[in-house]
């Protein structure tokens, strides 16, 4: 399995920030926008909550495991690479979603002297920060669930992910 790349999490914020950015403008010379629910970031700071706890658990086994200490519990690969694809899944989605509220919110720091617009502004600025902390969990877990490298390969190979 690939890493995830910085690049192209940089870039899918990208292009949905500024296609929401232009959306945003689009929409509202139409009529009302669209609000952010509060909800928003509540979600994508429990995934990163949730990310962070798998990562930390299987790191905790995995040292459990490496100072073979008699009570400690194996890590089923399988598990591992569900829990990295979850990540993988959650990182590209969270990227979006918080590009998507960046645009957004940059749109609506033209009129942040109304009030219900304020408001939307500082929900879409915390759906952007919890959509960062979805991607640092998730490499995060990427790097704890990465095999060391082979020593067949005499190091000219990449460490495949679990």
């Amino acid at each position: 399995m690939r890493e995830l790349r910085i690049r192209v999490l940089a870039g899918v914020f990208v292009v949905a920030g500024v296609l929401s950015w232009a959306g945003a403008r689009l929409w509202n010379s139409v009529g009302t926008l669209p609000s952010v629910p509060l909800a928003a970031p509540v979600v994508l700071a429990v995934i990163a909550v949730i990310l962070l706890a798998t990562a930390l658990s299987i790191r905790a086994r995995l040292k459990a495991q490496r100072e073979r200490r008699p009570e400690a519990k194996g890590v089923d690969p399988l598990m591992a690479a569900r829990a990295v694809v979850f990540g993988h899944a959650s990182a590209l989605v969270a990227a979006l979603v918080a590009g998507m509220y960046g645009g957004t919110g940059v749109f609506l720091l033209e009129s942040l002297d109304i009030p219900a617009r304020r408001d939307q502004a500082v929900y879409a600025g915390f759906s952007v920060l919890a959509g960062i902390g979805v991607i640092a969990a998730a490499i995060f877990l990427e790097r704890v669930c990465k095999l060391p490298e082979d020593d067949e390969n005499d190091g000219t190979g990449a460490a495949p992910t679990v």
